[in-house]
Protein backbone atom coordinates (compact mmCIF):
# COMPACT_ATOMS: atom_id res chain seq x y z
CA UNK A 1 0.00 0.00 0.00
CA UNK A 2 1.16 3.20 -0.55
CA UNK A 3 2.21 6.15 1.53
CA UNK A 4 -0.09 8.92 2.41
CA UNK A 5 1.30 12.62 1.66
CA UNK A 6 -0.30 14.92 3.58
CA UNK A 7 -0.27 18.66 1.96
CA UNK A 8 -1.00 21.22 4.67
CA UNK A 9 -0.41 24.57 3.60
CA UNK A 10 -0.24 26.14 -0.36
CA UNK A 11 3.64 25.85 0.45
CA UNK A 12 3.35 22.17 1.00
CA UNK A 13 1.69 21.99 -2.59
CA UNK A 14 4.11 24.48 -4.22
CA UNK A 15 6.98 21.77 -3.23
CA UNK A 16 5.38 19.03 -4.29
CA UNK A 17 4.94 20.31 -7.59
CA UNK A 18 8.22 21.56 -7.72
CA UNK A 19 7.25 25.02 -8.72
CA UNK A 20 9.24 26.93 -5.94
CA UNK A 21 8.05 29.37 -3.63
CA UNK A 22 3.87 30.70 -3.66
CA UNK A 23 3.06 34.43 -4.15
CA UNK A 24 0.50 33.94 -1.60
CA UNK A 25 0.67 31.52 1.78
CA UNK A 26 -3.55 31.08 1.49
CA UNK A 27 -4.40 30.61 -2.19
CA UNK A 28 -2.85 29.48 -5.53
CA UNK A 29 -3.13 29.25 -9.40
CA UNK A 30 -1.52 27.01 -10.36
CA UNK A 31 -0.85 26.39 -14.49
CA UNK A 32 -0.44 22.34 -15.21
CA UNK A 33 1.02 22.84 -18.85
CA UNK A 34 3.94 24.22 -16.91
CA UNK A 35 4.35 22.50 -13.99
CA UNK A 36 7.45 20.26 -13.31
CA UNK A 37 6.33 16.20 -13.41
CA UNK A 38 6.01 15.31 -9.99
CA UNK A 39 5.72 11.83 -9.78
CA UNK A 40 6.28 8.58 -11.46
CA UNK A 41 4.97 6.04 -8.72
CA UNK A 42 1.17 6.00 -7.19
CA UNK A 43 0.46 8.09 -4.46
CA UNK A 44 -2.32 9.07 -1.92
CA UNK A 45 -3.00 12.71 -1.14
CA UNK A 46 -4.51 14.28 1.30
CA UNK A 47 -4.97 18.45 1.54
CA UNK A 48 -6.02 20.92 3.93
CA UNK A 49 -7.16 22.88 1.48
CA UNK A 50 -10.03 23.13 -1.31
CA UNK A 51 -8.81 22.15 -4.94
CA UNK A 52 -10.55 22.90 -7.98
CA UNK A 53 -8.83 21.70 -10.89
CA UNK A 54 -9.60 22.15 -14.59
CA UNK A 55 -7.25 19.41 -17.44
CA UNK A 56 -8.23 19.01 -20.81
CA UNK A 57 -5.22 16.40 -20.99
CA UNK A 58 -3.87 14.60 -17.67
CA UNK A 59 -0.52 12.24 -17.74
CA UNK A 60 -1.81 10.82 -14.07
CA UNK A 61 -5.11 9.43 -13.77
CA UNK A 62 -6.66 10.18 -10.61
CA UNK A 63 -8.89 8.06 -8.21
CA UNK A 64 -11.18 9.62 -5.82
CA UNK A 65 -13.60 7.83 -4.01
CA UNK A 66 -14.89 4.67 -6.12
CA UNK A 67 -13.92 5.50 -9.42
CA UNK A 68 -10.79 6.66 -11.69
CA UNK A 69 -10.77 9.82 -13.41
CA UNK A 70 -8.18 11.08 -16.42
CA UNK A 71 -9.62 14.47 -17.61
CA UNK A 72 -9.57 13.71 -20.93
CA UNK A 73 -12.65 15.28 -21.84
CA UNK A 74 -11.81 18.55 -20.53
CA UNK A 75 -13.73 18.32 -17.31
CA UNK A 76 -13.61 20.47 -13.76
CA UNK A 77 -13.50 18.66 -10.64
CA UNK A 78 -14.11 20.28 -7.30
CA UNK A 79 -12.49 18.02 -4.06
CA UNK A 80 -13.07 19.34 -0.33
CA UNK A 81 -10.31 19.72 2.41
CA UNK A 82 -9.67 16.39 3.87
CA UNK A 83 -10.42 13.99 1.01
CA UNK A 84 -7.75 11.50 -0.21
CA UNK A 85 -6.94 11.12 -3.71
CA UNK A 86 -4.92 8.88 -5.52
CA UNK A 87 -2.75 9.54 -8.47
CA UNK A 88 -0.76 6.84 -10.27
CA UNK A 89 1.52 8.08 -13.99
CA UNK A 90 1.03 5.26 -16.41
CA UNK A 91 -0.55 7.71 -19.35
CA UNK A 92 1.43 8.53 -22.23
CA UNK A 93 2.57 12.41 -22.33
CA UNK A 94 1.06 14.52 -24.86
CA UNK A 95 2.08 17.72 -26.21
CA UNK A 96 -1.29 19.49 -25.35
CA UNK A 97 -1.52 18.89 -22.11
CA UNK A 98 -2.79 22.00 -20.24
CA UNK A 99 -5.35 23.13 -18.01
CA UNK A 100 -5.45 25.21 -14.67
CA UNK A 101 -6.26 24.42 -10.52
CA UNK A 102 -7.05 26.74 -8.11
CA UNK A 103 -5.92 26.10 -4.41
CA UNK A 104 -6.96 28.04 -1.51
CA UNK A 105 -6.77 27.24 2.19
CA UNK A 106 -10.32 27.67 4.40
CA UNK A 107 -8.70 30.25 6.26
CA UNK A 108 -8.56 32.46 3.12
CA UNK A 109 -12.54 32.68 3.95
CA UNK A 110 -12.83 32.19 7.34
CA UNK A 111 -15.28 34.78 8.83
CA UNK A 112 -16.19 35.69 5.34
CA UNK A 113 -19.76 35.66 3.68
CA UNK A 114 -17.83 33.49 1.92
CA UNK A 115 -17.16 31.19 4.45
CA UNK A 116 -20.50 30.77 5.61
CA UNK A 117 -21.65 29.63 2.51
CA UNK A 118 -19.43 27.17 1.53
CA UNK A 119 -21.44 23.99 2.54
CA UNK A 120 -23.79 25.03 -0.38
CA UNK A 121 -21.70 23.88 -2.84
CA UNK A 122 -22.06 20.23 -2.65
CA UNK A 123 -20.15 19.62 -5.46
CA UNK A 124 -16.97 19.35 -3.42
CA UNK A 125 -18.27 16.20 -2.02
CA UNK A 126 -19.17 14.52 -5.72
CA UNK A 127 -17.17 11.86 -7.08
CA UNK A 128 -14.58 12.23 -9.53
CA UNK A 129 -17.07 10.35 -12.21
CA UNK A 130 -18.99 13.24 -11.65
CA UNK A 131 -17.05 16.26 -12.88
CA UNK A 132 -18.40 19.19 -13.87
CA UNK A 133 -18.24 18.82 -18.33
CA UNK A 134 -17.96 22.57 -19.94
CA UNK A 135 -18.57 24.13 -23.23
CA UNK A 136 -15.85 26.53 -24.73
CA UNK A 137 -18.05 29.39 -23.45
CA UNK A 138 -18.09 28.03 -19.98
CA UNK A 139 -14.78 27.39 -20.41
CA UNK A 140 -13.78 31.14 -21.24
CA UNK A 141 -15.67 32.63 -18.20
CA UNK A 142 -14.25 29.82 -15.39
CA UNK A 143 -10.42 30.99 -17.13
CA UNK A 144 -11.49 34.55 -16.65
CA UNK A 145 -12.08 34.66 -13.14
CA UNK A 146 -9.00 32.52 -12.84
CA UNK A 147 -7.21 35.36 -14.71
CA UNK A 148 -8.55 38.09 -12.20
CA UNK A 149 -7.23 35.97 -9.31
CA UNK A 150 -4.15 35.41 -10.83
CA UNK A 151 -3.96 39.50 -11.62
CA UNK A 152 -4.57 39.96 -7.70
CA UNK A 153 -1.83 37.43 -6.59
CA UNK A 154 0.53 39.39 -8.71
CA UNK A 155 -0.03 42.72 -6.77
CA UNK A 156 1.38 43.97 -3.39
CA UNK A 157 -0.87 42.33 -0.90
CA UNK A 158 -2.88 45.15 1.24
CA UNK A 159 -6.55 45.59 3.01
CA UNK A 160 -8.06 44.85 -0.24
CA UNK A 161 -6.62 41.27 -1.14
CA UNK A 162 -7.87 38.99 0.42
CA UNK A 163 -11.76 40.11 -0.13
CA UNK A 164 -11.10 40.59 -3.84
CA UNK A 165 -9.67 37.31 -4.00
CA UNK A 166 -12.50 35.82 -1.88
CA UNK A 167 -15.20 37.47 -4.16
CA UNK A 168 -13.52 36.13 -7.39
CA UNK A 169 -13.56 32.66 -5.64
CA UNK A 170 -17.39 32.98 -4.94
CA UNK A 171 -17.99 34.05 -8.29
CA UNK A 172 -16.14 30.96 -10.22
CA UNK A 173 -17.85 28.76 -7.43
CA UNK A 174 -21.02 30.34 -8.73
CA UNK A 175 -20.67 29.51 -12.36
CA UNK A 176 -19.83 25.92 -11.31
CA UNK A 177 -23.64 25.85 -9.22
CA UNK A 178 -25.02 27.34 -12.33
CA UNK A 179 -23.32 24.64 -14.63
CA UNK A 180 -24.38 21.85 -12.45
CA UNK A 181 -27.69 22.76 -13.03
CA UNK A 182 -27.34 22.91 -16.74
CA UNK A 183 -25.53 19.43 -16.79
CA UNK A 184 -28.31 18.44 -14.75
CA UNK A 185 -30.92 18.81 -17.14
CA UNK A 186 -28.71 17.44 -20.03
CA UNK A 187 -28.30 14.48 -18.60
CA UNK A 188 -32.39 14.57 -17.36
CA UNK A 189 -33.27 10.85 -19.21
CA UNK A 190 -30.27 9.21 -17.41
CA UNK A 191 -31.42 11.44 -13.95
CA UNK A 192 -34.80 9.85 -14.17
CA UNK A 193 -33.70 6.20 -14.85
CA UNK A 194 -31.72 7.35 -11.54
CA UNK A 195 -35.10 8.19 -9.88
CA UNK A 196 -37.05 5.29 -10.90
CA UNK A 197 -33.97 2.97 -9.57
CA UNK A 198 -33.97 4.65 -6.32
CA UNK A 199 -37.58 4.14 -6.08
CA UNK A 200 -37.47 0.40 -6.26
CA UNK A 201 -34.34 0.05 -4.15
CA UNK A 202 -36.41 1.61 -1.44
CA UNK A 203 -39.23 -0.49 -1.99
CA UNK A 204 -37.23 -3.28 -2.05
CA UNK A 205 -35.68 -2.01 1.43
CA UNK A 206 -39.07 -1.54 3.23
CA UNK A 207 -40.84 -5.33 1.41
CA UNK A 208 -37.42 -6.81 3.22
CA UNK A 209 -37.90 -8.03 6.49
CA UNK A 210 -34.33 -8.70 7.00
CA UNK A 211 -33.33 -5.34 5.58
CA UNK A 212 -36.06 -3.37 7.85
CA UNK A 213 -34.26 -5.35 10.72
CA UNK A 214 -31.04 -3.83 10.21
CA UNK A 215 -32.37 0.00 11.07
CA UNK A 216 -33.45 2.96 9.02
CA UNK A 217 -31.58 3.24 4.96
CA UNK A 218 -29.26 5.87 4.71
CA UNK A 219 -28.45 8.19 1.87
CA UNK A 220 -24.96 6.40 1.53
CA UNK A 221 -26.89 3.14 1.32
CA UNK A 222 -28.80 4.64 -1.52
CA UNK A 223 -26.29 6.54 -3.61
CA UNK A 224 -23.87 3.51 -3.32
CA UNK A 225 -26.94 1.55 -4.72
CA UNK A 226 -26.78 3.49 -7.79
CA UNK A 227 -23.18 4.25 -7.74
CA UNK A 228 -23.53 7.73 -7.28
CA UNK A 229 -22.16 9.72 -4.30
CA UNK A 230 -24.41 10.72 -1.70
CA UNK A 231 -24.14 14.84 -2.45
CA UNK A 232 -24.75 13.89 -6.23
CA UNK A 233 -28.03 11.77 -5.67
CA UNK A 234 -29.23 14.36 -3.48
CA UNK A 235 -29.19 17.15 -5.78
CA UNK A 236 -30.42 15.32 -8.64
CA UNK A 237 -32.90 13.96 -6.61
CA UNK A 238 -34.03 16.94 -5.23
CA UNK A 239 -33.68 18.91 -8.89
CA UNK A 240 -36.02 15.92 -10.35
CA UNK A 241 -38.39 15.26 -7.88
CA UNK A 242 -38.00 18.45 -4.99
CA UNK A 243 -37.19 16.22 -2.36
CA UNK A 244 -33.67 15.15 -1.12
CA UNK A 245 -32.56 11.72 -0.87
CA UNK A 246 -33.31 11.72 2.64
CA UNK A 247 -36.94 13.11 2.10
CA UNK A 248 -37.54 9.96 -0.67
CA UNK A 249 -36.54 7.91 2.57
CA UNK A 250 -38.71 9.71 4.64
CA UNK A 251 -41.28 9.32 2.16
CA UNK A 252 -41.54 5.35 1.75
CA UNK A 253 -41.41 4.81 5.27
CA UNK A 254 -44.07 7.42 6.49
CA UNK A 255 -46.88 5.22 3.76
CA UNK A 256 -45.09 2.22 4.85
CA UNK A 257 -46.11 3.10 8.63
CA UNK A 258 -49.38 4.65 6.87
CA UNK A 259 -50.10 1.11 5.60
CA UNK A 260 -49.54 -0.51 9.13
CA UNK A 261 -51.81 1.71 10.87
CA UNK A 262 -54.94 1.35 8.97
CA UNK A 263 -54.34 -2.68 8.24
CA UNK A 264 -53.17 -4.01 11.80
CA UNK A 265 -53.64 -3.11 15.08
CA UNK A 266 -49.94 -2.83 16.32
CA UNK A 267 -49.09 0.08 18.98
CA UNK A 268 -46.84 2.81 17.89
CA UNK A 269 -44.03 1.42 19.42
CA UNK A 270 -44.12 -1.72 17.25
CA UNK A 271 -44.37 0.32 13.99
CA UNK A 272 -41.63 2.49 15.03
CA UNK A 273 -39.50 -0.56 15.84
CA UNK A 274 -40.48 -2.91 12.91
CA UNK A 275 -39.66 0.06 10.64
CA UNK A 276 -36.08 0.44 11.79
CA UNK A 277 -36.61 3.45 14.36
CA UNK A 278 -34.19 2.83 17.55
CA UNK A 279 -36.41 4.62 19.19
CA UNK A 280 -40.43 5.51 19.09
CA UNK A 281 -40.66 8.91 19.99
CA UNK A 282 -38.43 10.34 16.98
CA UNK A 283 -40.92 8.13 14.76
CA UNK A 284 -44.08 9.89 16.13
CA UNK A 285 -42.02 13.16 15.37
CA UNK A 286 -41.47 12.35 12.19
CA UNK A 287 -45.01 11.13 11.46
CA UNK A 288 -46.33 14.23 12.41
CA UNK A 289 -43.83 16.30 10.82
CA UNK A 290 -44.48 14.95 7.52
CA UNK A 291 -48.37 14.04 8.05
CA UNK A 292 -49.67 16.74 10.40
CA UNK A 293 -50.97 14.31 12.80
CA UNK A 294 -49.34 12.03 15.35
CA UNK A 295 -49.86 8.40 14.51
CA UNK A 296 -52.62 7.92 16.59
CA UNK A 297 -54.39 10.33 15.56
CA UNK A 298 -54.46 9.39 11.49
CA UNK A 299 -55.24 5.80 12.95
CA UNK A 300 -58.49 7.29 14.35
CA UNK A 301 -59.15 9.95 11.63
CA UNK A 302 -58.88 6.93 9.11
Amino acid sequence: MNDLLHLKTISDLYKFLNLGYAQHPLVAIVDFSKAIEYTTEEISIKTDFYSIMFKNYCRNHIRYGRKTFDFQDGSLVCIAPNRVITIDNDVELKEDMMGWGLFFHPDLIRGSALGSKMKDYSFFSYEMSEALHLSDKEKQLLYDCILKIQGELTQNIDSYSQGLIASNIELLLNYCSRYYGRQFITRKSANLDVVSKVEDVLKGYFENEEKKNEGMPSVKYLANKVNLSSSYLSDLLKRETGLSAQDHIHYFVIEQAKNILLQTNQSVSEIAYSLGFEYPQYFSRLFKQKTGKTPLEFRNLN
